[in-house]
């Protein structure tokens, strides 16, 4: 065999297990997200609410940065898991943070206001990107 397919037959199973961590992790934090903010997003984008949709894609794309930095630059499962858990609290605090400066946020999203969807996704991304490149180191 191959020095190539031998390393990547004896990589695959731990590409796939750091693989499906990191997805749970996306999706477990999409989902407290999803259960903790106070205005409903995923019932908003079955009615069609465009505004909601964006809100909800950006907090996915802004879990995602760090979780791929933090699984690049991770050594160990645990370590991907302790950064998912922390990625998902500092979006949380991003989206508290952001209802401040824009007093009802979540009204105004369940409202479809595409303005305060789009400024939400960009203070989520923008502080996506930092985190992540702390992560990374």
């Amino acid at each position: 065999m191959s020095p190539e397919i031998q390393a990547f037959t004896n990589a695959v199973g731990i590409v796939l297990t750091h693989l499906g961590v990191t997805m749970a992790l996306l999706i477990g934090g999409a989902t407290i997200y999803a259960l903790i903010t106070p205005h409903k997003e995923l019932a908003q984008i079955r009615q069609g609410n465009a505004a909601a949709a964006v809100s909800f894609g950006g907090v996915i794309v802004a879990l995602a940065l760090p979780l791929a930095l933090s699984l690049a630059a991770s050594t160990t499962l645990i370590e991907v898991g302790l950064w998912g858990v922390m990625s998902v609290a500092v979006q949380l605090l991003v989206f508290r943070l952001t209802d401040m400066v824009l007093s009802g946020l979540p009204k105004r999203i369940a409202e479809g206001e595409m303005a305060a969807a789009v400024v939400l996704v960009s203070a989520k991304l923008a502080t996506a990107m930092i985190f992540a490149a702390a992560v990374a180191g």
